[in-house]
């Protein structure tokens, strides 16, 4: 006898949400995380995931801290929709090195761990019948993993769910905007998925802050204990007066003091609110590492972090932006020179300061002059320039590179009784017409540290090995970031943080280290920060440096032993060292 099936037997079960798919599924191997096994997401993860799946939302932004598990998210969104929802898959990273970290480091080994993933994904042929690393097929659909530095590779691909990670790490490229390129790639999906995260950078250009305040802009709030009012955890709430030791929460609705062991507690009762809910299709979430259960994020760690790092703007900038999910904000858009010259003290290579235990110099080539700065660094980081030589003559000849060469080689006494020499210099190759000179200059004294540079704009590191080197003729170049180097400097001299200016200086030097100022301009679409110079002003000393800077981060530092061989051994034993040749000219009083 046939038996009666309802309407309820025959529906489907219902499809789980992202985070219940997660957690019921993903299994996490031992070295990805401090906790393998299976995934147990916070609730502030959830609010996430959950959005993701909605089809209610077609973009999803995040501003991310570190330390709060977004990448293994993104790999279970990946996963789930690899497993559930077959679909052309783009994920976009900002450098290749990325893309290949990601796959090898995360992706590969949570699909290999998880049983329900395991075999799903295979490596696709490209052009050539190879297989490709960052080109995955599955049945129904593929994922593809593409740089940002390399958008042509966006042009063959269509997707329908298109993954953003660190955003902000992205920059317009000859072919325009790469975020642009690869929404474009989405169009023909009327159910496309668009995932957009970042930990923000400058506030200015930052590209996840400008699409979050496009979004519904959600907060994470949690309650406090003592009043049951719901708050966002803010770096303005962590009290840590009594040491970093004793941080702890201070609710701004009744004031109470709530200790570290409530956090967790709190967090589990955390929600997600939306304060610009008018905003529909697009959900915007803001999350600082003050809510993550991470043991290495605690707020008496986070009160220590930020205690090292305050008196220091470069480590300061991390802070804001890595813990606190916040963009940094320039405190300066140009300098005024004549407040450098009032901070002027009396030091320079005749008398250095005794805190002062590594000299580097850059060196800026021009047609008729070589100019050279000198650069004194301390244990703490501090920076001190120390004096600035001009050597003239056809920077064609060997004579003048004879004496740039005297010059680098000066030892100079430090008050200790030691002696400090140049550790390293960085000599400007740059120009067409001068570079074969500037590489026979530096190959011979590479044991010297002597080393051929060439400036490079944008987002680049502070320094960088060339990818071709010319090491026929022991020559070792380097790419130097100087847009970074210049915002960097230009934040720590505004505050008047940790650079400091010998007397030696002439007021042309100050003019020219403050001859450009920082502007915001649109290239293809995108805000770009860009450092342009004032009508009519010259910047070589500003070009000095920052080589100086730069060629500080190849040497390998080891501050005790600079500090023994800053002391005399035998007192009296050293001759006074030669100074270095300076050749005064109507260049200098300018």
């Amino acid at each position: 006898m046939r038996r009666h099936l309802s309407r309820r037997h025959l529906t489907p079960p219902p499809k789980l949400k992202l985070a219940d798919w997660i957690e019921q599924n993903i299994v996490l191997p031992e070295g990805l995380t401090a906790l393998p096994g299976k995934v147990r997401l916070w609730p502030y993860q959830r609010g996430i995931a959950d959005a993701i799946s909605d089809p209610e939302f077609e973009r999803i932004t995040v501003v991310k801290p570190v330390r709060v598990g977004f990448t293994m998210l993104l790999t279970g969104m990946i996963a789930s929709y690899v497993a559930n929802e077959p679909s052309p898959i783009l994920a976009l990273l900002p450098t290749e090195a990325d893309c290949r970290d990601y796959v090898v480091s995360d992706l590969e080994p949570t699909f290999e761990s998880t049983p329900v993933l395991r075999g799903l994904i295979s490596a696709e042929a490209d052009d050539s019948g190879r297989n490709t690393l960052m080109s995955r097929r599955f049945p129904g659909g593929s994922l593809k993993i593409v740089a940002a530095k390399a958008p042509r590779n966006l042009r063959r691909h269509t997707a329908r769910v298109l993954v953003i990670d660190e955003a902000d790490g992205m920059e317009v490229t000859a072919e325009g905007s790469p975020l642009v390129l690869a929404e474009r790639r989405t169009l023909s999906f009327a159910n496309r998925k668009i995932i957009l995260g970042s930990t923000p950078t400058i506030e200015e250009t930052s590209h996840v802050l400008r699409s979050y305040a496009n979004s519904d802009k959600r907060i994470f709030e949690v309650p406090c204990p003592s009043c049951g009012s719901f708050n966002e955890i803010q770096w303005g709430h962590i009290d840590f007066e009594k040491g970093p030791e004793y941080a702890a929460y201070r609710c701004p609705t009744c004031k109470d003091l709530i200790a570290e062991r409530h956090k967790t507690a709190m967090v589990e009762q955390g929600h997600w609110r939306a304060t610009a809910p008018h905003v529909k299709g697009h959900a915007g979430f803001r999350l600082n590492a003050l809510v993550s259960g991470l043991a290495n994020a605690t707020w008496a760690k986070l009160a220590a972090e930020f205690l090292t790092a305050k008196d220091h703007v470069d480590q300061l900038q991390t802070f804001v932006n890595t813990i606190l999910a916040q963009g940094w904000r320039e405190s300066a858009e140009e300098l005024d020179d004549a407040k450098l010259i009032a901070r002027a003290e009396d030091f320079g290579l005749e008398n250095i300061p005794p805190e002062v235990l590594l000299i580097t110099a850059g060196c800026d080539v021009q047609d008729d002059r070589v100019e050279i700065t000198f650069l004194g660094w301390t244990r703490d980081n501090g920076l001190l320039v120390l004096h600035h030589v001009v050597v003239w003559g056809n920077s064609l000849e060997d004579g003048t590179w004879a004496e740039v060469d005297e010059v680098l080689k000066t030892t100079f006494r430090h008050p200790r009784g030691g002696v400090l020499k140049v550790a390293a210099a960085a000599i400007d190759s740059g120009d067409g017409g001068i570079t074969e000179v500037v590489y026979k200059f530096c190959g011979p004294r590479f044991n010297r540290k002597i080393f051929a540079i060439k400036g490079d704009g944008g987002k680049r590191p502070i320094i960088t090995p060339a990818a071709k080197q010319k090491i026929d003729r022991g020559l070792r170049l380097f790419i130097v970031g100087v847009d970074e180097i210049k915002a960097h400097l230009m934040m720590r001299m505004s505050r008047g943080e940790t650079v400091r200016f010998s007397k030696s200086l002439e007021p042309v030097w100050y003019e020219q280290v403050t001859s450009e100022r920082r502007v915001i301009r649109y290239v293809k679409g995108m805000p770009v920060r860009r450092f342009e110079r004032k009508t009519g002003a010259k910047a070589e000393a500003l070009d000095c440096l920052v080589y100086a800077f730069a060629i500080r981060h190849v040497l390998t530092t080891h501050w005790d032993q600079l500090e023994t061989a800053s002391v005399a051994i035998e007192p009296g034993s050293i001759q006074k060292p030669a100074q270095p040749r300076v050749v005064r000219s109507s260049f200098l009083g300018r």
